[in-house]
């Protein structure tokens, strides 16, 4: 098979591995485990920097408690998920040893990576444990996540990983082998090898997915879109492919980067922050931001949404309700519908040299990086 370059070159790589991968009707498939750690294992020894996204904790929790199916409320699967956390990093840690690779566990919230922070402390753990020869293995902590509160699905927390480590590719193991325009099963379906950009895409995803976990094909391209447009390659494989698509075979599907890397706090911003409020711009101000990445100044709003303090991550929009842009703004909320549609030189006249500021510094702004439907 011709060599993806994108994977054979990557220096960092994240993998992200299903239940449904992982699991058999007995829980976890010790076999399936082991290929994995081996082909995981074979690039630590290759000096690359290994993170592992591992979905099971749930699946491998059930037949300890006598569940037969996967149950559908937030306290038995979080029952789950609290007995199975440990198996799943009992296997790993004991199939890495084999290999003399250390494990380290790294459970995640959706507050650890909204809040600036828990990134900042996030990013401290990865790159210490990797500095140190460790492969970090990661899965969301549903023992304390809720419904309102979670990823949901450990596609998009892979892809928020990929740029919290300025990962250079990312690969989804599934049950599937590849993105396909239709359900595989349908005889019209056709195979996409690859994929220019995410957005220009015209696939029916609605019935493809995994019986097991909680992701099914939507969340693997919205998982592609995070992590492409952060600069990232990214490759959808099955899991009985999993060696070669970690080491740049052409299996599956590859996504092309449509973006650039860009500074974590800008990638932060995008993907992974909570907008505290919103700014609604005039024309102006929307084309400012927009075409020449200028800083959002008082007198292009019309309008303040929502409580925020100075520091905290707001959405731009226009006047139609769209969101333009994201940012970190510089005045609380309270403070500033009294500068609304004033200059900054007046404001500096009237109420002093602390107002000689923008509301949104084009440093502390990223313009939307998804594409309009």
């Amino acid at each position: 098979m011709t060599d993806r370059p994108q994977l054979a070159d990557a220096q960092r790589i994240v993998v992200k591995v299903g239940s449904s991968s992982l699991t058999g009707r007995r829980g976890l498939d010790g076999d399936r485990l082991q290929s994995l750690v081996d082909s995981l294992a074979a690039l630590r020894r290759a000096g690359k920097d290994v993170v592992l996204v591992s979905s099971g904790a749930v699946a491998a929790g059930m037949p300890a408690l006598g569940m037969k199916h996967r149950p559908r409320d937030l306290a038995s699967q979080q029952a789950a998920a609290s007995v199975g956390q440990g198996l799943l990093i009992e296997r790993y840690d004991a199939l890495f040893a084999r290999h003399d690779i250390v494990v380290g566990q790294v459970l995640l919230t959706v507050d650890d990576l909204t809040r600036q922070a828990g990134y900042r402390n996030a990013l401290r753990t990865f790159t210490r444990l990797m500095q140190l020869g460790a492969v970090p293995v990661v899965n969301e902590n549903d023992t304390v996540a809720t419904h309102e509160i979670r990823f949901g699905d450990n596609d998009r927390l892979a892809a928020l990983v990929a740029h919290l480590v300025q990962a250079d590719a990312l690969v989804l193991l599934s049950d599937v082998d590849a993105l396909y325009t239709r359900h595989p099963s349908d005889p019209e379906a056709v195979k996409i090898t690859e994929v220019a950009d995410v957005d220009d895409l015209d696939v029916d995803t609605s019935r493809i997915g995994s019986q097991v976990g909680t992701g099914g094909m939507a969340t693997k391209l919205q998982a592609a879109r995070i992590a492409t447009a952060a600069g990232i390659s990214v490759v959808l494989a099955s899991f009985n492919d999993h060696a070669a698509a970690v080491s740049g075979g052409a299996v599956g599907t590859l996504f092309h980067p449509t973006g650039k890397k860009r500074a974590r706090r800008l990638m932060w911003l995008a993907y992974a922050s909570q907008a505290k409020g919103d700014l609604v711009l005039d024309d102006g101000a929307v084309r400012a931001v927009l075409e020449r990445k200028a800083s959002l100044l008082p007198a292009g709003i019309t309008a303040v949404h929502g409580e925020f303090l100075a520091g905290e991550p707001v959405r731009l929009l226009d006047l139609a309700g769209a969101v333009i842009a994201r940012g970190i703004v510089n005045y609380d909320a309270g403070d500033l519908p009294e500068l609304l549609g004033k200059s900054t030189h007046q404001l500096v006249e009237e109420r002093g040299p602390e107002f000689d500021r923008e509301v949104v510094h084009r440093d502390a702004l990223i313009v939307k990086l998804r594409k309009k439907s």
